[in-house]
């Protein structure tokens, strides 16, 4: 009964359209008062408890890293390589937003970053190259989503942390999942756009792109190599990101002055105002909910509810693409992965595909109204209407569907690379 009446008062501040934080907050009240015995310090314990981790550093380190690109000029020359050697293709163009998004958010780890990075570049370039408005908006704005499924992931650092799994084995199975992802949204931008005229192939430009963006490009190969072989674990590989994109920028691009530094570094701390609290208070509250063996009594009632694994999977995948159109990917990720990641235990879903699946879904959820973050920041950055925007995501909403299916049914999509 204690259990229905803390979903019941979550639905119902979710109804009312509050704020994530007052959510937890009166979660977490009420958690400690029905389950606890509503000692004020164990709140405060749990929540020193929960920031004590080192793994948290990486999030702002990759939040700075992001924000240093951004500004600067690695993610320019990362582009310039990638449209060299696409845009001589049918809808090269249009190949290339897809292949640079994959490619900054290999770097980034964020959605936000990599549609406004990329974004800001491509969206009027290929207007000016005659795509279709509608096309060139969904590309950069669906395209950018990739930032939250390959590695390295902000999301997934977060689901790591709450479900206590492997973060580099997370990251190894967003690999494929967002290879796949890639290759769906690029072919469909090549066999959408086949009729629009395009350059011929330049090795001379080519060339001289690489030259350019060499420092640029081989970021990605040591950050994430240097994780895959285990030279250096997640947070050590996000301190790298920092300390290079510094070192690019400052020294060889010479693309920072010193007052760009306050304005990232005010960037960085809005963002981490906004993130931390909410962390804090959602791992406190997953604390005392496992101590008290609220997860495990949720998963033994949905095991009695549910027939199988396959219905539990379609029932899951259905109510994380709602909740993705009510709530943005990290608060989704510390409200539910602890409850459902025990549930999902129980019918014998290994946790890291568990784990790509809720960030493919909420990966979706970046594009679907009301909350879709990537829609609202497009509609910012562009200057286009909210319906024009959710119009031109709809085409590559249904191919990620398609995609979120493959992933969920065929695991070894994820687990491939693990074993």
């Amino acid at each position: 009964m204690e259990t229905i009446g803390l979903i019941v008062l979550f639905a119902g501040l979710l109804a009312l359209r509050q704020s994530v934080i007052l959510i937890l907050l009166a979660c977490t009240a009420y958690v400690h008062l029905v389950f606890g015995d509503g000692k004020i310090i164990y709140l405060i314990e749990d929540i020193w408890t929960a920031m004590d981790n080192q793994v948290l550093l990486a999030i702002p380190m990759f939040i700075i890293a992001g924000n240093i690109m951004s500004r600067g000029a690695i993610a320019q020359r990362l582009i310039d390589i990638i449209r060299a050697a696409t845009e001589w293709l049918p809808g090269g163009m249009g190949l290339a937003t897809i292949v640079s998004c994959a490619a900054f958010a290999a770097i980034s780890g964020s959605s936000s970053a990599t549609l406004l990075a990329v974004g800001s570049v491509m969206y009027p370039a290929l207007k000016r190259a005659g795509y279709t408005d509608n096309f060139a908006l969904g590309a950069v704005t669906s395209a950018g989503t990739l930032g939250i499924i390959i590695p390295p992931s902000i999301p997934l650092i977060i689901y790591g942390i709450v479900t206590e799994t492997s973060i580099v084995d997370l990251f190894l199975a967003g690999v494929i999942p967002g290879i796949l992802l890639t290759a769906m949204l690029g072919l469909y931008a090549i066999w959408s756009n086949r009729k629009v005229a395009r350059t011929r192939f330049s090795a001379t430009k080519l060339i001289g792109a690489l030259r350019a963006g060499i420092w640029s490009a081989a970021l990605p190969v040591i950050m994430l190599g240097g994780i895959y072989t285990g030279y250096f674990s997640p947070t050590e590989a996000a301190a790298v990101a920092v300390g290079y994109a510094l070192l690019v920028e400052v020294l060889i691009h010479r693309e920072l002055r010193l007052r760009d530094f306050y304005s990232i570094g005010l960037q960085t701390a809005q963002m981490l105002g906004t993130l931390f609290p909410i962390v804090a208070v959602a791992l406190s509250i997953k604390t005392l909910l496992a101590i008290e063996g609220v997860p495990q009594a949720f998963a033994l009632w949905l095991e009695g509810a549910v027939s199988n694994k396959i219905v539990f999977l379609l029932a899951v995948n259905v109510a994380l693409l709602v909740v993705g159109c009510l709530l943005d990917v990290i608060s989704a990720i510390l409200l539910l992965a602890p409850i459902l990641f025990v549930a999902a235990q129980h019918f014998g879903i290994n946790p890291v595909h568990f784990g790509i699946i809720m960030i493919v879904n909420l990966e979706i959820g970046l594009l679907t109204p009301p909350v879709g973050l990537n829609l609202l920041v497009a509609m910012t950055a562009f200057r286009e209407n909210f319906g024009k925007v959710v119009r031109s995501v709809l085409p590559f909403i249904a191919i990620m569907i398609v995609a979120l299916a493959a992933i969920t049914f065929i695991p070894e999509l994820s687990l491939f690379l693990l074993q």
